[in-house]
């Protein structure tokens, strides 16, 4: 009989802020020029990596009590996220004509989901990603209602994000998390 291993919550979080990363890199680096692609996603695929080996190496805090890290309650908030991502993506793109934002919208739900995981989960740590995230969304969307070249926006409000998801991905194997008081 063999006992089946899974990732903790930490660790499993850490490895999907890392994939996620990458993808925001690699995708939203597309509108820049040949080098500065390939300087960007070499960056990523660095930084991912750090964050496997971190994932391999570091031990995790404990979940506090009372904290199901992929609940009723996560599954609600990634529901409504996607919901609100294919939604938005079209809205931002039909309506409102500006499909180089798109990426903008993207940024803003994915940091508003940290934001709200972070109440979820009493996690002080996603609140900084989380506004983090909406920031550079924000910043997106102001620069494609000014008329800045895709490619700023792309920079800004994707290949930016990713290099903060990764960030947050490493220093989530890399240091104990500070949750805060459970009665939130």
């Amino acid at each position: 009989m063999s006992t089946r291993r899974r990732l903790p919550p930490q660790k499993l979080g850490s490895l999907i802020g890392a994939v996620f990363g990458l993808v925001f890199v690699v995708v939203n680096s597309a509108s820049s020029p040949g080098l500065l692609r390939l300087a960007f996603c070499v960056a990523a695929a660095a930084a991912a990596i750090t964050v496997l080996v971190g994932i391999a190496r570091n031990p995790v805090a404990s979940v506090p009590a009372g904290v199901r890290p992929f609940g009723r309650g996560y599954a609600v908030i990634v529901l409504a996220e996607v919901v609100l991502l294919f939604v938005g993506v079209r809205v931002v793109a039909g309506p409102l004509g500006l499909p180089e934002a798109g990426v903008a919208w993207v940024a803003v739900v994915v940091g508003v989901h940290f934001i709200v995981l972070a109440r979820l989960w009493h996690l002080r740590l996603f609140d900084v990603l989380g506004a983090a995230l909406t920031a550079l969304g924000v910043l997106g969307f102001v620069l494609a209602v000014a008329g800045a070249d895709r490619m700023w926006i792309d920079i800004v409000a994707g290949v930016a994000s990713g290099a903060v998801l990764l960030e947050f991905a490493r220093r989530g194997v890399r240091q104990r998390p500070t949750f805060s008081s459970a009665s939130s």
